[in-house]
C-alpha cells in the first residue's frame, strides 16, 4: 500500500480543495485534461476584431482617434492655405501644384500613413468573402484619394507639391462621428435618441457641404480672382441661403462648374435629411418624448398608466386630481402604449393642461419607458384597468403585470391600482391602495335594496365639489340637493381642531351631536393614534382622546374655514347669562372666501340637565304634550347603555320562536367557513345550520326534497330581491353578504333569486310581480372595444323592457358610462327630462364634476356608474382613509367596534321631532346612532296629470280631420301616445309650457265635448299599457301562475327622490323620509362571554358544511 501511494503523482493545487469535499477515490488514475474555453476563436484576426470592432469601449476609442485624425488633416489643409502666398498668373499649373513646406508635408504624410493603415486593417477585419464590396465603398475610395498621393511622395520627392483634396476628409470625419455616437450609446448602455442622431447627421452634412464648397472654390479660383477662405465662406453662405448679392462671383469655368455641382448635391441631400428629421419629430410628438431627470428632481409628478386613454377617463382624473389645492403644482405623466387620441390631443393643447400634463407613448413593462417617465422619482403611480375589454380577466392580467413591473423598477413608488375581478386582488396585495370594481359594485347594489340610493350617497361623498351645482335653477329641490352634494369626508386631529377640541374626555355621541349643533359638521368616525383601524361611530362608550384622528362630513375642511365672532354687542347679555369661561364662547358664523364656506352656526349655549320642554302646541280641544328628548350625556352611563335599543333587532327575533319553527328555517350567526376568493373580509352573518342540497337551489325545477316550481309556491313572507346577471361570478358574494349581515333582523331577510337568463317566462316564475327590487347587471357580453359607449346597450334595453312591462317594479342597475344614464326609463317627449338635460349641459360648461347628478334615476338611486368610483382611487392620494371608510360603509370590511350603515323611515309617529337637529339628538341620546343624511321623495301627481291631459288634448285636436282619417291616425297614436303616458312628473316649467300650448289651439267645442275628448284620450293613452298588461297576465295564466298582485298602473312616474347629505340642523322632517344612520356595532355591547358563544355557534355551523355555505 505504501508503494502504491508513493506512485500517485501530486494533484495540482486547483483540485486539492475539491478532493477534500468529494474524496480522493477515482482520482488516482485520472487521465483528465484541462480545457480552456473561449467566447471567440483564438486567432490573431479574431483578437483584432474583438479589439477594433466587437468590444464597445475599445471600438469607441478607435473611432474617436480616427475622428481626431480626420479633423487634424482638415486643419492642416487650412494651415497650408493660409501660409501659401497667392502666385501671379492664370496658369493651370496653379491648380495641380501648391506650395507646401517640409514640416507640413511631414505631418500630412504621417496622418495619411496612420489613416490608410487603419482603413486597410478595418477592411481586412470586416472582410466577408467579397473584396469588391470593401474596395468600392465611398469611405475607402476617399481614403485612397487623400492618403495614397502623400505616401507616393515619400518615394518620389518631386510629387511633394502635388495638390491633394485633403478637405474631403471632412466627409470621413462625419462618417467616423456617426459610428462614434453609436458606440457611445452602446458603451454606456443607454438607448440612443433617433432624434438626436438625425439632428447630428443633418448638422454635420450641412457643415461638410459648406466646408467642401469653401475649399473647392478657393482652390479653383487660384487662377481667377484668387479668393481667400473668408471670401469663399461669404460666397457659400450667400449662395446657399439663396440671397445672391453678386458682389463675389466665380470667374473660371471650373469654379462655376463646381458651384453648380455643389448646389445639385445640396438640393438632393439636404431635403432628404430634413424629411427624415421632420418624420422623426412627428413620431417624437406622438410618443411624447421624455420627462427630464432635472424636472423629476426639482418638481413633483405622478404617473398614470393605462392601456388606452379615453377623453372621459382623462377628464375625470384631471378634474378630481387638481381639485385639491395642494396638488396644483404637481405634474401628471401619462404612460400609454397606444397613440394619442384626437380628442385627447385637443384637450392637452389647452393651456391649462398643456403646462401640467405630459403624454408618453410607451409600455409599463419596458424599463426604458419607465425610465422616460422617471417612475423612480414619482410621488405615486395610478394603474387603471380597461373596463371596456370583452375579457375582463385578461384586462386584470395586464393590470397585474403593470403593477409588478412598476414595483420591480421603483419599489418605493406608492401604487394605486384598480382591479376588476375580486379573485385577482391577491396578486397585487403589495399595492398601497386597491379598488376592486366588482366588490364595490355588488356591495352598492345590495345596499341599494335595503338602504335606498346608497350608491348615490357614496358617489357624492367621494366626488370633490363646492356645492355650487344647481344654485341657478328655479327648482328648490335642485338647489338643496346641489348644495348638500358638496359635503365630503375630511379628517383632523382632535387637539388641533376647533370643531372637536372641547370634547376631549367626552363620549363620541356627545361630540358628534354637539359638533353638528354648533358647526353643522357630522362626526362619523375616529382612529386611535396607536391603531390603524378606523372606527365608524364607536358608540357612546368611546371616550375622545386628544391624539384621536376625527373623520367628519362637512361642506369644506376646517383648515379652509375662518371663525369670527359677529354681533358681539347684541349677544353680550346672552353670553353672560349662558356661557361661563372662554371655552363656552359662542361662535355665530364661519366666514370664508374661495375654497371655504360660510356657515351660520346654531346657539351654543349649555342647556340645563332637564333641557327645554318639547311640547306640541295645543290643537283645538287636544291637550297632548309632545314627548321630550333626553339630553346626550357627556359620558355614557352603563345602565342607560344596557337599556338602549342597540340590540332591539335581536330581541325581536328571539321573542318570536313560533314563527321560526313554522318557517322551518333555522338560522345561526357566524362566519362563512369558505370564501369564494382570496382577500375577502370575513363577515359575521346569518347562516343555515345545514347545507341545502344543490338540487333545491333551482327555483323553477322541483326535486325529491320539494315540489315547488315558482317563487309564489314557496310562500316567502318577505319580498324577493332578484339579481339578473349573465354569469354567477365571485363578485356576487359581496352582494349576498350585506343582505345576510348579522345586524339585520331575521324577519327582514329578503329571499335572493339569481336569474341567469331573463326571458318573460323566467321573470314571472321567479316572482317579479311581487319582488321588492330587481338588480340588473347583465352587460358583460356587450363589451366592445370598437365603440365604448355601446357597452351598456344590452342593460339599457333590458331595463327599459322591464320598466314598460312592470312599471311598479323597483329596478336598480349599473352602467359603464355615466353619460348613458340619460337613457334609463327613457321617454322621448318628456319635457321635464329635456329641462334636466339642459341643466346638465349648463353645469358641465361651468366645470362641474357632478353634472349628471340631476338625472332623476341617479338622484333616486336607481342607477349609477362604477366609473364614478374612479375618483375614490384618485382621492386616496390626498385622503388615504377614503377607501377604508367606503369599505366600512358598504360592509366590505368589518372592524371590531366599528358601526355599520343602515336606515330608518320617518312615519307619522315620528313627525313630532320636527327638525333634523332634534332627530340627531333623539338618536344620539337613545340608540347611539349618528345620522348622516336624508333620502327624500316628493309627489306631484296633480301637476303631472294636468299637463299630460293638456298636451294630449292639443295633439288629438290637431289630428282630427275626418272620421276615417281620425280612426286611422288614432291607431297610429296608439304607438306614440304611450310615450305621453310615460311622462314622469312634469313640474313648473313643463306645466306652463303645456298650458300655453293648449291655449293656442282652436276652442270650437263646448265643455261636454272636452270631457268626451279627454275620456277618449285616456283610452288611447292607456291602451298600450293595457295591452302590455294583458300580455303579462296571459303568460302568467299560461304558466299556471296567479295574477293577483300584478298592478300594471301603479308606478313612480309622478315622484322624484333625492339625497340630502348632512343637511342643516333646522331642516324640517317630512313624512316617508328615509334617514341614513351609522349604527354602533351591537357586538361591542355584549358581555365578555359572548365571543365564546359565537365561536361555538361557528363551530357547530361549519363542522358539517365544509363543502358549501348557504347564505
Amino acid at each position: 500500500m505504501v508503494d502504491l501511494e508513493s506512485e500517485v503523482p501530486p494533484l495540482p493545487p486547483r483540485y486539492r480543495f475539491r478532493d477534500l469535499l468529494l474524496g480522493d477515490q477515482g482520482w488516482q488514475n485520472d487521465d483528465r485534461v484541462q480545457v480552456e474555453f473561449y467566447m471567440n476563436e483564438n486567432t490573431f484576426k479574431e483578437r483584432l476584431k474583438l479589439f477594433f470592432i466587437k468590444n464597445q469601449r475599445s471600438s469607441l476609442r478607435i473611432r474617436l482617434f480616427n475622428f481626431s485624425l480626420k479633423l487634424l488633416s482638415c486643419l492642416l489643409y487650412i494651415i497650408r492655405v493660409l501660409l501659401e502666398n497667392p502666385s501671379q498668373g492664370n496658369e493651370w499649373s496653379h491648380i495641380f501644384w501648391v506650395n507646401r513646406s517640409l514640416p507640413l508635408w511631414g505631418l500630412q504624410v504621417s496622418v495619411a500613413l496612420i489613416s490608410l493603415f487603419e482603413t486597410i486593417l478595418l477592411g481586412y477585419l470586416s472582410y466577408k468573402g467579397n473584396i469588391w464590396e470593401q474596395i468600392l465603398r465611398i469611405p475607402f475610395i476617399l481614403e485612397i484619394i487623400n492618403a495614397v498621393p502623400f505616401i507616393i511622395s515619400i518615394f518620389w520627392p518631386s510629387l511633394r507639391s502635388l495638390f491633394v483634396p485633403v478637405f474631403l476628409n471632412c466627409w470621413l470625419a462625419k462618417h467616423a462621428l456617426e459610428n462614434m455616437i453609436n458606440d457611445l450609446h452602446r458603451a454606456i448602455q443607454r438607448t440612443q435618441s433617433a432624434m438626436f442622431n438625425q439632428v447630428l447627421i443633418l448638422i454635420s452634412t450641412l457643415l461638410c457641404l459648406i466646408f467642401t464648397c469653401i475649399c473647392g472654390i478657393q482652390h479653383l479660383e487660384r487662377i481667377g480672382k484668387k479668393l481667400n477662405l473668408f471670401d469663399s465662406l461669404y460666397f457659400c453662405i450667400v449662395t446657399f441661403s439663396t440671397v445672391g448679392f453678386g458682389d463675389v462671383t466665380p470667374e473660371t469655368w471650373s469654379s462655376k462648374l463646381f458651384v453648380v455641382a455643389m448646389i445639385c448635391v445640396a438640393l438632393v441631400v439636404l431635403p432628404i435629411q430634413f424629411e427624415q428629421l421632420a418624420y422623426l419629430w412627428m413620431e417624437r410628438q406622438k410618443s411624447g418624448g421624455n420627462y427630464s431627470r432635472h424636472r423629476a428632481q426639482t418638481e413633483k409628478h405622478v404617473v398614470l398608466c393605462v392601456s388606452s386613454l379615453k377623453i372621459d377617463l382623462l377628464m375625470d382624473f384631471l378634474n378630481e386630481f387638481y381639485a385639491h389645492p395642494r396638488l396644483q403644482d404637481y405634474y401628471v405623466v401619462i404612460l400609454c402604449p397606444t397613440e394619442m387620441d384626437v380628442q385627447v390631443r385637443r384637450v392637452l393643447q389647452i393651456p391649462m393642461w398643456s403646462q401640467r400634463v405630459i403624454y408618453l407613448q410607451g409600455s409599463a413593462l419596458k424599463d426604458q419607458d419607465l425610465l422616460r417617465a422617471k417612475m423612480d422619482d414619482a410621488e405615486a403611480c395610478f394603474i387603471l384597468s380597461s373596463r371596456c375589454e370583452v375579457d375582463r380577466t385578461s384586462s386584470d392580467h395586464q393590470t397585474i403585470l403593470r403593477a409588478w413591473a412598476v414595483k420591480d423598477f421603483a419599489p418605493n413608488c406608492p401604487l394605486y391600482v384598480q382591479i376588476l375581478k375580486p379573485e385577482n386582488k391577491f396578486h397585487i396585495k403589495f399595492a398601497d391602495h386597491v379598488v376592486c370594481e366588482e366588490e364595490f359594485k355588488y356591495a352598492m347594489l345590495a345596499l341599494n335594496c335595503i338602504c335606498p340610493a346608497t350608491s348615490t350617497l357614496i358617489t357624492l361623498l367621494v366626488h370633490t365639489s363646492r356645492g355650487q351645482e344647481g344654485q341657478q335653477s328655479p327648482e328648490q329641490w335642485q338647489k338643496t340637493y346641489g348644495r348638500c352634494s358638496g359635503n365630503e369626508v375630511y379628517h383632523i386631529v382632535l387637539e388641533e381642531s376647533t370643531f372637536f377640541a372641547e370634547y376631549e374626555g367626552k363620549s363620541f355621541t356627545y361630540a358628534s351631536f354637539h359638533a353638528h349643533k354648533k358647526f353643522g359638521v357630522c362626526l362619523i368616525g375616529v382612529r386611535r393614534e396607536d391603531n390603524k383601524n378606523i372606527l365608524l361611530n364607536p358608540g357612546p362608550r368611546y371616550i375622545m382622546n386628544t391624539t384621536d384622528v376625527c373623520f367628519y362630513i362637512n361642506i369644506t375642511k376646517e383648515e379652509n374655514s375662518a371663525f369670527k365672532n359677529q354681533d358681539q354687542q347684541r349677544k353680550n347679555n346672552v353670553s353672560r347669562s349662558f356661557y361661563h369661561g372662554p371655552s363656552r364662547l359662542p361662535v355665530h358664523s364661519i366666514i370664508a372666501s374661495m375654497g371655504t364656506v360660510a356657515i351660520d352656526l346654531q346657539d351654543t349655549s349649555c342647556r340645563s340637565g332637564s333641557g327645554p320642554t318639547l311640547s306640541l302646541p295645543s290643537e283645538g280641544s287636544k291637550e297632548i304634550r309632545r314627548p321630550s328628548i333626553a339630553p346626550v350625556l357627556e359620558v355614557a352611563d352603563t345602565s342607560s347603555i344596557q337599556t338602549c335599543d342597540l340590540l332591539s333587532d335581536q330581541s325581536e327575533d328571539e321573542s318570536t320562536p313560533d314563527e321560526e319553527i313554522s318557517s322551518n328555517l333555522e338560522y345561526a350567526k357566524g362566519y362563512p367557513p369558505y370564501s369564494p376568493y382570496i382577500g375577502s373580509s370575513p363577515t359575521f352573518c346569518h347562516l343555515l345550520h345545514e347545507k341545502v342540497p344543490f338540487c333545491c337551489l333551482r327555483l323553477d325545477k322541483s326535486c325529491q326534497h320539494n315540489y315547488y316550481e315558482d317563487a309564489k309556491a314557496y310562500g316567502f313572507k318577505n319580498k324577493l330581491i332578484i339579481v339578473a346577471a349573465e354569469t354567477a361570478g365571485n363578485g356576487l358574494y359581496n352582494f349576498i353578504v350585506p343582505l345576510r349581515a348579522y345586524y339585520r333582523p331575521k324577519k327582514e331577510l329578503n329571499p335572493i333569486v339569481l336569474l341567469l337568463d331573463n326571458p318573460l317566462d323566467d321573470l314571472l316564475r321567479c316572482g317579479v310581480t311581487f319582488a321588492a327590487n330587481m338588480v340588473v347587471v347583465d352587460k358583460e357580453s356587450t363589451m366592445s372595444a370598437e365603440e365604448d359607449y355601446m357597452a351598456d346597450a344590452k342593460t339599457i334595453v333590458n331595463v327599459q323592457t322591464l320598466f314598460r312591462l312592470f312599471s311598479s317594479l323597483s329596478i336598480i342597475t349599473e352602467l359603464t358610462h355615466p353619460a348613458n344614464m340619460r337613457f334609463m326609463q327613457f321617454r322621448a317627449k318628456d319635457c321635464y327630462s329635456l329641462a334636466l338635460s339642459k341643466l346638465e349641459k349648463k353645469e358641465r360648461e361651468k366645470g362641474s364634476n357632478l353634472a349628471f347628478m340631476f338625472r332623476l334615476p341617479f338622484a333616486a338611486g336607481r342607477v349609477f356608474s362604477i366609473s364614478m368610483l374612479d375618483t375614490l382611487l384618485y382621492q386616496s392620494f390626498v385622503k388615504d382613509y377614503m377607501i377604508s371608510i367606503t369599505r366600512l360603509l358598504l360592509g366590505l370590511d368589518t372592524t371590531p367596534g366599528s358601526g355599520f350603515l343602515c336606515s330608518m323611515k320617518i312615519t307619522e309617529d315620528d313627525l313630532w321631532i320636527r327638525t333634523y337637529a332634534r332627530l340627531y339628538q333623539k338618536l344620539c341620546s337613545s340608540t347611539g346612532d349618528v345620522p348622516i343624511g336624508i333620502y327624500r321623495t316628493e309627489t306631484q301627481k296633480l301637476a303631472t296629470s294636468e299637463s299630460q291631459i293638456s298636451i294630449s288634448v292639443e295633439e288629438w285636436e290637431d289630428t282630427k280631420d275626418t272620421k276615417e282619417q281620425g280612426h286611422h291616425r288614432s291607431n297610429h297614436r296608439n304607438s306614440t301616445s304611450s310615450d305621453q303616458s310615460d311622462h314622469p312628473l312634469l313640474r313648473r316649467k313643463s306645466m306652463q309650457w303645456a298650458r300655453r300650448l293648449s291655449r293656442k289651439g282652436p276652442k270650437h267645442s263646448g265643455k261636454t265635448a272636452e270631457k268626451i275628448t279627454q275620456q277618449r284620450l285616456n283610452l288611447y293613452r292607456r291602451s298600450e299599457r293595457q295591452e302590455l298588461a294583458e300580455l303579462v297576465k296571459n303568460r302568467m295564466k299560461h304558466l299556471g301562475l296567479s295574477t293577483v298582485g300584478y298592478d300594471e298602473m301603479n308606478d313612480h312616474q309622478s315622484t322624484l327622490s333625492y339625497i340630502l347629505i348632512n343637511p342643516s340642523p333646522d331642516t324640517r322632517l317630512e313624512l316617508n323620509d328615509v334617514v341614513y344612520l351609522i349604527r354602533p356595532d351591537p357586538l361591542s355591547y355584549l358581555p365578555n362571554t359572548e365571543p365564546s358563544r359565537r365561536n361555538s355557534i361557528c363551530n357547530t355551523t361549519g363542522q358539517d358544511s365544509r363543502e358549501e355555505t348557504q347564505l
